[in-house]
């Protein structure tokens, strides 16, 4: 019996963009009656946010405010993602320090984010000067994507080959030579599929920090005003916005797993 042919992922891509566009187009008609007796759409129709941002020109404007969170956001995927790998590599070398680690990620996930932004703003500030980057949006940034870089890395290392560890080990190396020499060479697909998915978080995480105040410019600010204004057309385009950043971010560091570990993509094809 022959196998059917596969649904083409770019066929389920398209699929997939029609029906959100479809569901936006349906919630557009959602509206309430305002004391003025006008009638306020809170979702703004796909054509609406288009027209905004490229008919008249909205889009080129929106650069300086986007520009202070891409760096909040690109410093806390550094500085996030550099301490949790740190950290797993110490376990591979100090066994007994996994626990702790793990307890130091599962506390840092479950951690109210409001609470930590509130209190990071009084301990660290928000931006020195107006456009500097917010402090905050740093450090949100690099919180909420520890945990999943850190579970993820953990589960890498775990799934090294204990045949192939044993051969290193046999012929005199330590636990240093295994980690560079095998369990990092076998982590790889999970560590780029956990940095992978910190892109969007760190951006998510810059923005929160942003909203709390204490920034002069960046879209967490730019949200408050078209909130405090209640221009839902604003507020989609910026949405909109963030979603592709994050979304070409996302699809940048998939590029480069695909480039870097050819090996999983073979497999999964055949």
């Amino acid at each position: 019996m022959s196998r059917g042919r596969a649904f083409p992922r770019w066929a389920a891509t398209i699929a997939g963009i029609a029906v959100i566009l479809l569901i936006w187009w349906l919630a557009s008609f959602i509206h309430y009656d305002q004391a003025n007796g006008t009638a306020f759409h809170p979702v703004p129709a796909p054509w609406d946010v288009v027209d905004w941002l490229v008919i008249q020109g909205a889009l080129p404007g929106y650069w300086p405010s986007l520009q202070p969170t891409l760096i909040e956001a690109g410093l806390g995927f550094l500085w996030g993602n550099g301490i949790a790998l740190l950290l797993c590599a110490l376990v591979l070398l100090v066994p007994w320090l996994e626990t702790v680690i793990t307890q130091i990620a599962v506390v840092s996930y479950c951690l109210p984010i409001v609470a930590v932004g509130s209190l990071a703003i009084i301990l660290i500030g928000g931006a020195k000067n107006p456009g500097d980057p917010s402090q905050t949006g740093i450090l949100l940034a690099a919180l909420v994507l520890f945990f999943t870089t850190v579970s993820g890395t953990l589960l890498g290392f775990k799934s090294a080959d204990a045949a192939s560890v044993d051969v290193v080990r046999v012929f005199g190396g330590g636990r240093w030579s295994q980690l560079v020499k095998v369990r990092l060479v076998a982590a790889l697909p999970a560590i780029l599929s956990a940095l992978q998915v910190a892109v969007p978080t760190s951006f998510l995480g810059a923005v929160l920090g942003e909203y709390m105040g204490h920034i002069d410019r960046s879209v967490g600010t730019l949200l408050i005003f078209y909130q405090s204004q209640n221009d839902s057309i604003g507020m989609w385009s910026l949405f909109l916005l963030c979603a592709l950043v994050s979304v070409v971010g996302y699809g940048i560091v998939g590029l480069i797993a695909r480039l870097i570990t050819p090996w999983v993509r073979g497999r999964a094809a055949g």
